[in-house]
């Protein structure tokens, strides 16, 4: 069983940055892809940015590549997500995921643990 805790949500101006953070519980956070995923109200969960276990193979939505940037920090049970250049379309709940990719690594199946959400307002 992995817990995992978001952190790092909060207002923005259009422009600006934030770092999201998710930390996961027990000792198997190395074995796990890491993903995040947003949510607007009214629309399916959106794949942004996922990371292999190791942190060598990263993947991005195209419309935050260049922008957002996922890292992992397997010593500390740790992934993070740098956002920068925010939009007001970035405006959305976040969610971390960990599971195991089977298959491309925006499919929702392929992750059985999910955080609570943080939530990231980008004003214009």
């Amino acid at each position: 069983q992995v817990q995992l805790v978001e952190s790092g949500g909060g207002l923005v101006q259009t422009g600006g940055s934030l770092r999201l953070s998710c930390v996961a519980s027990g000792r198997t956070f190395s074995s796990y892809a890491m993903g995040w995923f947003r949510q607007v109200p009214g629309k399916e969960r959106e794949f942004v940015v996922a990371i292999r276990p190791s942190g060598v193979s990263t993947y991005y939505l195209g419309s935050v590549k260049g922008r957002f940037t996922i890292s992992r920090d397997n010593a500390k049970n740790t992934v993070y997500l740098q956002m920068n250049s925010l939009k007001p379309e970035d405006t959305a709940v976040y969610y971390c995921a960990a599971g195991l990719l089977r298959n491309s690594a925006d499919n929702v199946q392929n992750y059985a643990y999910w955080g609570q959400g943080t939530q990231v307002t980008v004003s214009s």
